[in-house]
């Protein structure tokens, strides 16, 4: 009886405890969270200090393109920007973070993977955003596929180690290199020391037989799209990293609450509503929004929302569409400024765009441009840059063949992982669908502008064509009359002379 009483009594004791610590850890999760809610809601009350309070459809001095990665920007940084602006006016960078280069203090036009938190280092009332979204889907498979690209080219090393040092001695030339730059910087060697394991278990088998016909699930060359999407590299950079860029809350940010806000919003998921809603108050104040799934559109919608500002000012004309239009607003201000300092406006010497020489500008405005011409110009610039990239990629995914990413390969994705990647992205599918809204209305904006500058084009036609007709019938009028009163002046002086 005593050792069923002992028993009893440990049993008792043992519920006891388990209790206690299912309360205390309930207690401990309450608190968590809500201290995790506490910080992500002052952070999304204080980033609206960030935000710009001027015309967001005015096209300010300075132009800071945020790049989200694997959605075409670099074709409009080749293709559209640097036909605009000069190179002399790019702000100059350190690799993926701005560092002002002495000798060359002012800029106008900013391009990097850097995110929104970029904006507490620029002169907020003059700068403009624009950016460009992608299906979270396809953005995911694009920086896999990029991840493996990249870092296939270092197979042609004998080892890793033969390849770390190689690209060190690269990155040491004063030249930036892929990885350098945000996110790369950690995905490629990530995949690329994966590379050379799954290649010298390869080696070590004797065999290099591939069994699978899925591309994106050839285990024996790469790391399958599967244990790449749920790799806590993945989840910490690539999942719904378009709503932490536009917040400024990458693992690259500026803002010191970052790393705090990041950590409870993983944590938390119901925490990421407050990111979201930041992300799209950013998108509503940008001066264009554009996407990679609607290129043509996108493309056509840049040239006529940046391109034709970027000309007018330079130029000192303005254009809508492939009209020169005006913009009557003061643009005073270049960058100038130390990037690690408080801006002060009243500190800062500017110089207008009308003073910029020839010399600094990009070809699109040293010549009669339009947003016509700048398109034609864009077509053809991205058949070329397509056709090398092209080549480059062919020609790194031979080293890992058959793991050849294609548009058909993607098909054989099964659903089952496109789903479990929709909901890995469950923020950025929410600000994709939003930034549709913002660019069909961007879009309809677009057309009305060209509506009423084609009316006016039409009045204008017509006005110029009636006062046409008008001055040459007066012409006409005047002509007769003045040929008739010398003709009658001619008769009547023969009959005078005839008199005599």
């Amino acid at each position: 009886m005593r050792q069923k009483g002992h028993i009893f009594d440990v049993f008792v004791i043992l519920v006891v405890l388990f209790s206690v610590s299912t309360i205390t850890n309930a207690t401990e999760s309450k608190d968590g969270f809500n201290q995790c809610e506490h910080i992500v809601k002052q952070w999304a009350s204080s980033s609206l200090d960030l935000e710009v309070k001027n015309d967001k459809h005015v096209l300010q001095n300075l132009l800071f393109f945020l790049h989200v990665p694997r959605t075409g920007g670099r074709t409009y940084f080749h293709c559209f920007l640097k036909k605009l602006y000069a190179s002399s006016l790019e702000c100059p960078r350190s690799y993926d973070k701005l560092r002002i280069d002495p000798r060359k203090p002012k800029c106008r036009l900013l391009v990097t993977h850097d995110d929104y938190s970029m904006m507490s280092k620029l002169p907020k009332d003059e700068t403009s955003v624009v950016t460009i979204l992608r299906n979270p889907i396809d953005r995911v498979f694009s920086a896999y596929e990029f991840s493996v690209e990249v870092a296939a080219r270092f197979l042609v090393h004998p080892n890793l180690t033969s390849a770390t040092k190689m690209s060190g001695r690269v990155r040491s030339k004063n030249t930036v290199s892929t990885l350098d730059i945000w996110p790369w910087k950690y995905l490629v060697p990530w995949m690329r020391e994966d590379l050379f394991a799954r290649r010298d278990a390869r080696k070590q088998n004797g065999h290099s037989v591939v069994t699978s016909t899925n591309p994106y699930d050839t285990k024996e060359m790469v790391m399958p799209l599967h244990e790449y999407i749920n790799n806590p590299i993945a989840q910490d950079i690539i999942h719904n990293g378009a709503t932490f860029q536009v917040a400024g809350l990458t693992n690259n940010s500026y803002l010191t609450e970052a790393h705090d806000v990041r950590h409870c919003v993983l944590k938390y998921q119901s925490l990421g509503d407050y990111v979201l809603e930041v992300a799209k108050k950013r998108l509503d104040n940008m001066l264009y929004v554009g996407l990679t799934d609607n290129h043509k559109e996108s493309a056509t919608m840049f040239a006529n929302v940046v391109g034709t500002q970027a000309i007018s000012q330079f130029t000192g004309s303005g254009s809508h569409g492939d009209h020169p239009a005006k913009n009557n607003s003061e643009q005073s201000s270049l960058l100038e400024s130390d990037f690690d300092t408080t801006y002060h406006q009243s500190n800062s010497s500017y110089q207008k765009p009308n003073q910029i020489s020839s010399d600094e500008r990009g070809e699109a405005t040293k010549e009669n441009m339009t947003a016509g011409k700048l398109m034609d110009a864009y077509e053809s610039c991205i058949l070329n840059l397509r056709k090398s990239q092209s080549e480059r990629r062919v020609n790194s995914l031979k080293k890992i063949y058959p793991a050849n990413f294609t548009k058909e390969g993607r098909r054989q994705v099964s659903e089952a992982l496109l789903q479990e990647i929709s909901l890995l992205n469950h923020l950025d599918v929410e600000l994709y669908k939003y930034a549709q809204t913002i660019f069909a209305n961007q879009h309809k904006r677009m057309l009305q502008s060209k509506v009423v500058t084609n009316q006016l084009d039409t009045v204008f036609d017509n006005s110029y064509r009636t006062f046409s007709w008008e001055a040459i019938s007066v012409a006409v009028s005047v002509f007769f009359l003045v040929l008739f009163a010398v003709l009658f002046v001619t008769a009547k002086r023969r009959t005078s002379k005839l008199k005599l």
